[in-house]
């Protein structure tokens, strides 16, 4: 039996928002798509609103998970991100990156405000 090929992308996403959970954030919600993009988690950081994405790279030939957001990855989740805001009182935000090179929470980087626009 083959497994889904984003089942490693799924289980990476949990375990982050439970790292992020552990760490006071509060998860509102798990890949918000939109025609512009996708956000992997939104969450609440006391008054902050965060975008977080995840990125998992088991192969660190390529330039781990780190390498792995390009430019134009940004743009679109900047872009989803405003859609999401679009009719809603704007809070203050940040576009957070949890890394993972294994499926594993003790391997598990977390970069705070990594970009933004």
């Amino acid at each position: 039996m083959t497994r889904p090929a984003n089942s490693g992308g799924a289980l990476a996403e949990t375990l982050a928002a439970d790292y992020l959970q552990r760490r006071g954030l509060r998860l509102l919600a798990r890949n918000y798509r939109c025609r512009l993009g996708e956000i992997d988690l939104i969450l609440a950081d006391g008054a902050v609103l965060v975008f977080a994405e995840v990125r998992l790279r088991r192969n660190v030939d390529f330039g781990g998970a780190a390498a792995s957001i390009t430019a134009a990855k940004r743009q679109r989740i900047v872009r989803a991100a405003r859609h999401y805001l679009s009719g809603k009182p704007e809070p203050p935000c940040r576009f957070d990156v949890v890394l993972l090179d294994a499926l594993a929470a003790n391997r598990i980087e977390w970069i705070k405000d990594a970009f933004g626009e």
